[in-house]
This record gives structure tokens, C-alpha cells and sequence, in this order.
């Protein structure tokens, strides 16, 4: 059984879930690619290393945490310090598992990157995978998400909230000087980390959760779409944040908004 998915043109291919790993370890919000078959990948491809040419450049002068002037860890070596970080905001052993992943921060300016511009960050946050299948129910003739669909969302929920508001903005600016060197490896000239990452939490936020059963219509191919255009025509990362259901969409909204406030990011159009 598959879930609605963006389609042709409004169903391209998210919690943000991870959304609040939108300030923490990679964002959406939060949200995964709710997918029930498969589907084309997202749009802001995996992150890597940057090809370096020859000759090699002598290396660049480490970062330093803002706050102390310590100089932090070169990127490709910053894995364990952000996991030492980030262990620290929550005891929800969820997200102990996530931050076993590697390339956190490439992972998170990547899918902030994506969320910011509507897209799903899938490919950079696999590990958000949800258990179960889709599920629908049947109605007077009519077909809704069933709400063992939205329970497979309950754990991202559960952990992104759990998350300190006030101790993880002081490790997003710690960690700040690191995510604009991996955003720059990605991001048109110009363009600053802080910047994309306010139009992210602001596409989430600014997104409207429905009041009741979200209804669903199945389609010729491989999807479900939502019934009522005004959620067909959403962004895919909107999209996918509606699919955790009301309780955890809202439930992730308001942690965006503190968030938002304790890093001082201006409510903007995204």
C-alpha cells in the first residue's frame, strides 16, 4: 500500500522530521520520504567529499568555537565532537542511535538545504526510515490515512521534542563555524547558512495542519494524493511533515518556534 507522494509536477519527490535536527543533526522538520514504493531521489544529493585537484592546497586554519575561540576539528573529523555534542541535549535513546551516523554535519546543511527549498531531504537521512507500512482506512466510500500510519512517527517526534531548546542553540553556535564550511561545499556563491536554515524552520512552521482525518485519494501508478488541493499543492517537505499526523506535526512546530526564538533567526519568507 503507498502513501500519497508528491506528483507530476506536484508530486515530486521529506521532520523535518528531523526538522528540529534541522538545529541538532540533520532538521525537517521533521520529516522522511514517506514512501510506500519507489520514487525518484531527492534533489540535493547525498553530501561528499569535495574533489580536491592537484596540486593540494596547504589545509585551511581549523574553525574555533565562537564562544571560546577553541579551535574545533577539521570537518572530516568532526563526527565525534558533534556526537559528543549532541548526545548531550536529550537522553531519548533514538536519537543516541541516529547520531551513530556518519558525516553529521555535512548530513544536516544538506538537508536543511533541501528543506529550505521544499525538497525531501531522504537522501541524506535514511535513518529516519519509518517501521511499519502505510495503512489506510475506508469510509462511507471514502479513504483516509489510518492512524497506525501516523504512529510510525511517534519515536521522531518523541525525540526531536525532547531536545533542550536553550543547550541546543548553544551547540549550533559552537558548531556554526563547521556548517558554514560544509554549506559552502554545496550552496551557490553568496548564500549563508543562518539564512537557509530561518527559511527552513519557517516553511515548517508556516505550514497549516488540518483538523481531523486526512483523506486521500489513490491514484494511477504508484501513489496516494491527498484529497484536498490546497495539501496537494504543498512543497514535498510540507507534504511529508503533514504524513507524521496532526499530534506530531504540531508537536514539531512549536519546538521549531522555540528554537527559532533561542537562535535569534528572524521569521522570514521562505
Amino acid at each position: 500500500m503507498s502513501e500519497p507522494q508528491p506528483s507530476a509536477p506536484s508530486r515530486k519527490p521529506l521532520l523535518v522530521g528531523l526538522i528540529v535536527l534541522v538545529v541538532a543533526v540533520g532538521v525537517g522538520v521533521g520529516v522522511y520520504a514517506l514512501r510506500g514504493r519507489q520514487a525518484p531521489p531527492a534533489s540535493v544529493p547525498a553530501p561528499s567529499a569535495p574533489v580536491v585537484s592537484a596540486p593540494t592546497p596547504p589545509p585551511a586554519a581549523a574553525e574555533k568555537d565562537e564562544a571560546t575561540g577553541e579551535p574545533l576539528p577539521a570537518l572530516e573529523q568532526s563526527d565525534p565532537r558533534a556526537r559528543d555534542l549532541l548526545g548531550q541535549l536529550s537522553q531519548d535513546p533514538d536519537l543516541r542511535n541516529w547520531l551513530a551516523t556518519e558525516g553529521l554535519i555535512r548530513r544536516f546543511t544538506a538537508a536543511v538545504a533541501n528543506i529550505a527549498e521544499g525538497e525531501s531531504p531522504r537522501a541524506v537521512l535514511p535513518f529516519l526510515a519509518p517501521q511499519g507500512t502505510f495503512q489506510v482506512v475506508e469510509r462511507d466510500g471514502r479513504t483516509f490515512i489510518a492512524p497506525e500510519s501516523f504512529a510510525r512517527y511517534d519515536a521522531v517526534a518523541r525525540a526531536l521534542t525532547s531536545l533542550d531548546t536553550q543547550a541546543s542553540a548553544r551547540v549550533y553556535r559552537t558548531l556554526r563555524p563547521l556548517l558554514n564550511q560544509a554549506f559552502g561545499e554545496i550552496a551557490p556563491p553568496g548564500q549563508r547558512f543562518d539564512q537557509t536554515l530561518a527559511r527552513a524552520i519557517q516553511r515548517m512552521i508556516n505550514t497549516r495542519v488540518p483538523e481531523g482525518d486526512l483523506e486521500v485519494v489513490d491514484t494511477p501508478g504508484v501513489n496516494y494524493a491527498y484529497a484536498a488541493p490546497e495539501l496537494e499543492q504543498l512543497s514535498a517537505a510540507q507534504k511529508h511533515l503533514l504524513r507524521m499526523g496532526p499530534t506530531n506535526a504540531r508537536a514539531i512546530q512549536a519546538k521549531l518556534r522555540e528554537l527559532q526564538g533561542a537562535l535569534g533567526l528572524p521569521a522570514v519568507s521562505p
